[in-house]
């Protein structure tokens, strides 16, 4: 579904990514880990077209990305929930919400009745301004706005980073049951170990902008966490 071959970023006169190969089987969920620093971020972005890159491709569902548009790269079926959430604080969570119906390639006016399923608290909040949630309350928010886009791949960036503990379980049921229900495909960076193993298939690790270490979520040995991941 997303194929990736020799993505080369820069920052400035800094190179961050580095000949970057990465595959997402469709239906799977792919874990992205390394260190603070060592590009994961850099990559989602490039990814959606937040950030441009120097040289390489981006394929996904066989479309070259590489030059798109971030809104239209999000119209090729493309979901993401950025790293500290980026919710519209003064925005309500309708208007939250609504926001991701515009990047919808059907033109569907209203909110799925799925994305209150899966978070009812989003329904009773629903004309409370984003800012008023807490962070647990923001997360869903921002991942419901995401699933409203319609994807069919949803990219996480530290979906659990200051979300208190039950909150972080929920995630994980919620992105079990999209993936292994709904097969939806995922791809997701993640710092906590147990998170990452309870609800990826895949991983690939990072370093220094390049990738070092990938396969089957079991393969994720203690070597490597402590050779690549250890702080």
């Amino acid at each position: 579904m997303l194929d990736i071959q020799g993505l080369n970023q820069y920052y400035g006169q800094s190179h961050t990514l580095w000949d970057v190969d990465l595959q997402v089987s469709e239906g799977s969920c792919m874990c992205l880990m390394g260190r603070n620093g060592v590009g994961k971020t850099t990559l989602l972005k490039s990814i959606m077209g937040i950030l441009g890159t120097k040289s390489g491709s981006i394929r996904f569902g066989g479309t070259e990305l590489k030059g798109m548009a971030a809104d239209l790269r999000a119209r090729q079926g493309i979901g993401y929930v950025p790293q500290g959430r980026e919710i519209f604080p003064q925005l309500t969570v309708e208007e939250n919400l609504r926001v991701g119906l515009s990047a919808r390639r059907d033109g569907v006016k209203e909110i799925p009745s799925r994305i209150f399923e899966l978070f009812p608290v989003l329904k009773e909040m629903l004309h409370r301004r984003g800012g008023d949630l807490s962070g647990g309350q923001q997360q869903q928010l921002a991942i419901g706005r995401a699933l409203a886009t319609d994807p069919k791949l949803l990219i996480f960036d530290e979906p659990t980073e200051g979300i208190q503990p039950n909150i972080v379980h929920d995630i994980g049921s919620i992105i079990l049951r999209l993936n292994q229900e709904e097969k939806l495909t995922v791809l997701l960076v993640e710092q906590k170990l147990p998170f990452a193993r309870r609800v990826a298939q895949e991983f690939c690790i990072m370093e220094k902008g390049r990738m070092v270490a990938g396969g089957p979520i079991a393969d994720l040995t203690d070597d490597l966490v402590r050779q690549h991941l250890a702080v």
